[in-house]
């Protein structure tokens, strides 16, 4: 299983970015897709999580002005950033749980990771 994230860069405050992660391989159904960040000097954090079922759920800091979505067929996730503030500057990543034939056991895979640079 591959993925691959895009999107990052630089953007000024208030402005907007969409990131992607794609996901390739073998793979029989993913369960969550989810955005994590990890800010300098900083331990990685939860930014938003989507259910196989659709179901969200977001880091109180970004509540409101991140939107996170996904499109089974595709493969994909999705985080809709808007309203960006210096607070944002991380490394975003990507991360899937997929269920993997034969056994059809759930494996969890991280992306590579995708700067996010605010300037204010």
């Amino acid at each position: 299983v591959q993925l691959q994230a895009s999107g990052g860069g630089l953007v000024q405050a208030g402005g907007s970015l969409r990131l992607s992660c794609a996901a390739s391989g073998s793979i029989f159904s993913i369960n969550d897709m989810g955005w994590y960040r990890q800010p300098p000097g900083k331990q990685r954090e939860l930014v938003a999580v989507i259910t196989s079922g659709g179901s969200t759920n977001y880091a109180d800091s970004v509540k409101g002005r991140f939107t996170i979505s996904r499109d089974n067929a595709k493969k994909t996730v999705y985080l809709q950033m808007n309203s960006l503030e210096p607070e944002d500057i991380a490394v975003y990543y990507c991360n899937v749980k997929v269920v993997l034939p034969p056994f059809y056991l759930e494996y969890e895979y991280w992306g590579q990771g995708t700067q996010v640079t605010v300037s204010s």
